[in-house]
């Protein structure tokens, strides 16, 4: 069965160079990808956060085109990842759940066996074989085998850690010993000690990829484990939010650890005099776990693990001078799917011909040329997205227009009209039970073209989610005392 996966992924691999490198061109952006991990939506200045300081971001924001509307394609880190990095709903191809050892159940792929499947091709792979020099830094979670390691899944470096979460400081013996995904690698199999706070290093590596001497344009993947738990904040950033206790003062050290981190880099651009020919993303994977980090999604409700806005819906800003307008917005739903075609078609890919993706490239809808389909400030814009879709076990969404259902396996369905009411406080479901038959039956479809998943957390998370879920059904406004 392996070795049949394996020659299925060689040839969906090869298929994809031979395709792909077909249409190159001869000028291409450097591209590069910025992830906070589990970030709250409101925990950035330019989101409006009266606590958080974040002055390089609102910076970046006021270069940028911001989205009012994107969303991840899981309210996880693993599966919003896998969505990410392939263009397609995970779920298509079993990739349902965190792949965390120890959490799943005994019904499925357990351990070293969870993992990104080897027949899907990634945006690295995408890119390298359209000339791109291809780098991940910080925190991978597609899978701790040597099988799904980033130098085998498209990308020429890495410097990170195979895991989802790990410490911000040097891992001890025993804490690398049990969780041997955590400790730092360079490249392949080589382990090093850290030398200095993780958000700093991997802004570091960055740079020195980045400021590489040569014609060939990158690809760089900057995948920050800040501001996930555990909360552990520099000494000296804590000292500068006096005001704020506990987790909500570690959040803030952390994010402004983040944001100077991300100024260097960004500085390293202008520097080096790339920053005009290359496309900056900045995003996060999914909603902050308030429960956890003590972030903030308002005005959204909900959080990590459900699909309420406040879990699906991130920031998101991309920055191309002189291509894509600065400080505009652009209102309507856009998806993380959206980022693989965009950076294909960014750098020469024909992506009219990548029939397999769900995500759409963005460029006709943000680019400031004859391309552009409508007034990116328009609400009657066409929409790359009419309908999204999520699903998580027994749990599922889907956006369909301004009309979103969401579906319980403990109660009764609710729909929302996210044009007058995106806090999704207004619960119309009883009031039009045509339009909870008609997306309900749209979702059921959707699902009858999904693989069964891969594995499955345990029962109880499940439960566990659905409370977290009540818990923080209410946005909860920032507060500067």
């Amino acid at each position: 069965m392996h070795l049949s996966i394996l020659r299925l992924g060689a040839f969906t691999l090869l298929s994809a160079c031979l395709f792909v490198a077909a249409h190159a061109t001869a000028s291409q952006p450097n591209i590069l990808l910025i992830l906070s991990d589990d970030a709250g939506y409101a925990d950035f200045g330019f989101q409006g956060s009266p606590e958080m300081l974040t002055p390089n971001l609102d910076k970046l924001a006021q270069q940028s085109l911001r989205f009012q509307q994107a969303y991840v394609s899981a309210a996880t880190c693993g599966p919003s990842r896998a969505g990410l990095y392939t263009g397609k709903y995970q779920q298509r191809f079993g990739y349902e759940e965190n792949n965390v050892p120890g959490y799943m159940s005994e019904s499925g792929l357990t351990g070293d066996n969870m993992g990104l499947p080897l027949d899907q091709v990634t945006v690295a792979n995408y890119l390298k074989n359209l000339g791109y020099r291809t780098a991940l830094f910080g925190k991978w979670h597609q899978g701790d085998a040597d099988r799904f390691h980033p130098t085998k899944r498209g990308f020429d470096e890495f410097f990170g850690f195979r895991g989802g979460a790990r410490s911000y400081y040097e891992l001890s013996a025993q804490q690398a010993s049990v969780h041997p995904q955590d400790r730092l690698e360079r490249g392949f199999g080589q382990y090093e000690k850290e030398t200095k706070y993780l958000t700093d290093l991997l802004a570091d590596e960055t740079i020195r990829f980045i400021e590489h001497k040569g014609q060939q344009p990158f690809f760089a993947v900057l995948s920050f484990n800040a501001v996930h738990s555990p909360m552990e904040a520099k000494p000296e950033d804590l000292a500068k939010f006096p005001h704020l206790k506990g987790k909500r003062q570690q959040l803030a050290a952390m994010t402004l650890a983040m944001d100077e981190a991300i100024a260097r880099v960004l500085k390293s651009l202008d520097n080096s005099g790339k920053a005009d020919n290359t496309l900056v993303v900045f995003t996060n994977d999914n909603g902050g776990p308030s429960d956890d980090n003590h972030s903030n999604n308002y005005p959204l409700s909900g959080t990590k693990a459900n699909h309420l806005e406040g879990g699906i819906r991130v920031p998101m800003l991309i920055r191309w001078p002189h291509n894509i307008s600065a400080n505009k917005q652009f209102k309507q739903p856009v998806s993380l799917l959206d980022l693989l075609p965009t950076f294909v078609d960014a750098a020469g890919g024909k992506v009219a011909d990548l029939t397999d993706l769900d995500g759409v490239s963005l460029l006709p809808f943000i680019k400031g040329d004859n391309r552009l389909s409508a007034d990116i400030n328009s609400e009657n814009s066409k929409r790359p997205h009419e309908t999204l879709y999520w699903k998580k076990e027994n749990r599922g969404a889907i956006r369909d227009g301004d009309w979103k259902l969401l579906r319980f396996p403990d109660r009764p369905a609710e729909l929302y009209n996210l044009s007058n009411d995106g806090g999704e406080s207004q619960n119309l479901a009883a009031k039009h039970p045509e339009i909870v038959k008609h997306l309900y039956q749209k979702l059921f479809q959707w699902e009858l073209t999904l693989e069964r998943p891969l594995w499955q957390l345990q029962r109880q998370y499940e439960g566990a989610a659905m409370q977290r879920m009540d818990k923080f059904r209410q946005p909860q406004p920032t507060k500067t005392e």
